[in-house]
């Protein structure tokens, strides 16, 4: 939501594991306190002091090639707080098994969302959680993506040397650092020559104008363009993309050019967009993110048929960007307090999915809400310590399998509107969005479903 005050109220947890303490026995360690949440909660965050001498710096990981892929993959994960890398040995095997039996995008922030600060001081570099989770990825066959944000203290008016984690996501870097973060995401690329693509910034943190009560994009295409100079000098291969722009609507209009059934676009949004069209310096695909939901009344006209945002969203970038690539960096389908049963859930979520490829998305990447404890664990990929896939991990792996870029996607006729499917040349997918049990003839096969069912079928002899 985006209130007029000017705060950008997120609607998950998405805040670091805490970066390690000093190894000389001589060097007084600060104290740490990790909040953890789950999505749409009080976000954690690393509160303390953060000496960067106390941690050196590790050399580069030596990094496989990512695998050669004859198609784009377009599924992918976003690591977050808690992820494999923070789980007992078999349960990290048995996520490594999961997001590398179809090889997927991998996606990584600099600091925050597990990694410590990367440059605590002027020219002092601490990699050593990316380097840990780049291995993990490169382990699980990842292709692998880093977000560029967020940036370190002293960039934002704060001490060298120290991070203090609440005022992480919520600041930006001043203007006169732009041409320092640009060398840090430069650092980055020089560290990891295998990751060729990056997405600058993650939804406009830190860039709202409250005195004018909209996006501040010049700020943001200023910092964009030197970090895109900045990289491309490094690799010219690498590809850039961004805003990473969070695309809110509500029921109960306003004025905005985009708008249907599932409701109306914060007009501001696509204003900021626009902006970063006209006067960036060059972009390799653009990034946004949002929510099946409004603001105001959740999804409308009902859970299934508000996914079809998504579609609306992508045509009016492709549009826009004169058909750029289309990148979901995050996306999200339930309202808070739902209820919502893990069946109903994935069901959503496979209809969201259906609508990224039905409309040309490039790459779609899901926000991954494991958690630290043991017990329930809505939309996470896998049971956290105690091991086990969720529905969701199998989702994304189908999806990744099936409907890569490149692939054509067909239309598939059902004689039941309460069946939605998609399919391309070999297999056919097909959800029930209804909570009763259906039959129908899907793909000319008489077909029934279970309440919120989601049901593969190989087609031409697949």
């Amino acid at each position: 939501m985006i209130p007029t005050d000017g705060r950008h109220a997120r609607r998950r947890s998405p805040w670091p594991l805490a970066l390690g303490a000093g190894i000389l026995a001589v060097v007084l360690v600060a104290g740490i306190m990790v909040y953890a949440s789950t999505r749409s909660k009080a976000r954690s965050m690393f509160r303390g002091d953060e000496v960067a001498s106390t941690v050196p710096n590790e050399p580069a990981p030596q990094l496989e090639q990512p695998p050669a892929l004859a198609n784009w993959p377009r599924w992918g994960v976003t690591h977050t707080q808690y992820s494999a890398d923070n789980e007992p040995r078999r349960v990290a095997e048995q996520a490594k098994g999961m997001l590398g039996r179809v090889p997927m995008l991998q996606n990584q922030h600099i600091m925050g969302w597990g990694v410590g600060n990367p440059e605590p001081s002027p020219g002092q570099f601490n990699f050593r959680d990316l380097n840990r989770r780049l291995r993990f990825m490169a382990s699980s066959r990842a292709v692998p993506v880093i977000t560029l944000c967020c940036a370190p203290d002293w960039m934002k008016g704060g001490q060298a040397g120290r991070t203090d984690w609440s005022r992480n996501h919520t600041v930006a870097p001043k203007p006169e650092h732009f041409d320092d973060y640009a060398k840090l995401a430069a650092r980055v690329a020089r560290q990891y020559p295998t990751v060729k693509h990056y997405l600058v910034w993650n939804e406009f943190k830190g860039f709202w104008d409250p005195s004018r009560n909209r996006w501040d994009a010049e700020s943001y295409t200023a910092l964009y363009n030197k970090v895109y100079t900045a990289l491309k000098q490094v690799d010219r291969n690498i590809q850039v993309g961004g805003p990473y722009m969070p695309i809110e609507s509500n029921a109960r209009g306003g004025r905005s050019e985009l708008s249907g059934p599932w409701g109306t676009v914060d007009q501001r949004a696509l204003d900021a967009i626009e902006y970063w069209l006209d006067h960036k310096k060059g972009a390799d695909f653009v990034v946004v993110d949002g929510a099946s939901m409004t603001n105001d009344r959740g999804n409308i006209p009902d859970d299934f048929a508000a996914q079809n945002k998504f579609g609306a969203i992508t045509t009016w970038l492709r549009q826009k960007s004169r058909d750029l690539p289309v990148w979901w960096a995050e996306w999200y389908v339930e309202p808070e307090n739902s209820g919502w049963s893990e069946r109903k859930r994935t069901a959503v979520q496979a209809a969201a999915l259906m609508e990224f490829a039905r409309s040309g998305v490039t790459t779609a990447l899901y926000w991954n809400p494991q958690q630290q404890g043991a017990g329930e664990c809505s939309g996470c990929l896998w049971a956290p310590k105690v091991g086990g896939e969720m529905p969701m991990a199998g989702l994304l792996s189908g999806f990744t399998k099936w409907f890569p870029v490149g692939v054509r996607v067909e239309r598939v006729d059902t004689s039941n509107p309460r069946i939605t499917a998609l399919g391309q040349e070999r297999q056919v997918v097909m959800v029930n969005t209804s909570d009763r049990p259906v039959s129908a003839r899907v793909d000319g096969r008489r077909v029934t479903l279970k309440p919120y069912e989601i049901k593969w079928s190989g087609r031409g002899g697949a």
